[in-house]
């Protein structure tokens, strides 16, 4: 017969992970959201998943989705770690740049009109 799910070695609960935290602190952060470390921060009293989230992040940037994948933990869960190193200032997140936006081109020639007028 095999355990239940909770009793399975190996198995680790999320709020074990993320210290007791349901919910991230910072709310901005998504899967496409580009994690930067600091190399000046001291590494020593992270928990061991923080630690490896740093260890990930060091060499260059790393997305959260990335580092969920790495860290085989839902998206929930990294993002309750992420938002921790971010506010202990552990990682810097910065948002990908939005994709271009069709301009008006009405709106342009009018501007260009009006330049021309000067």
């Amino acid at each position: 017969m095999t355990p239940p799910a909770h009793r399975r070695r190996g198995m680790v609960r999320s709020y074990t992970v993320t210290g007791g935290r349901a919910t991230p602190s910072r709310t901005s952060l998504d899967e496409a959201t580009l994690l930067i470390a600091d190399h000046k921060m001291p590494l020593t009293g992270l928990n061991p998943h923080a630690h490896r989230v740093m260890d990930l992040c060091l060499p260059g940037v790393l997305s959260v989705a990335e580092v969920g994948h790495h860290l085989q933990l839902p998206g929930a869960v990294t993002k309750v770690i992420v938002s921790g190193l971010v506010d202990s200032g552990h990682l810097v997140a910065r948002s990908p740049v939005p994709a271009a936006q069709q301009h008006d081109m009405a709106l342009l020639e009018r501007i260009l009109d009006a330049l021309h007028a000067l």
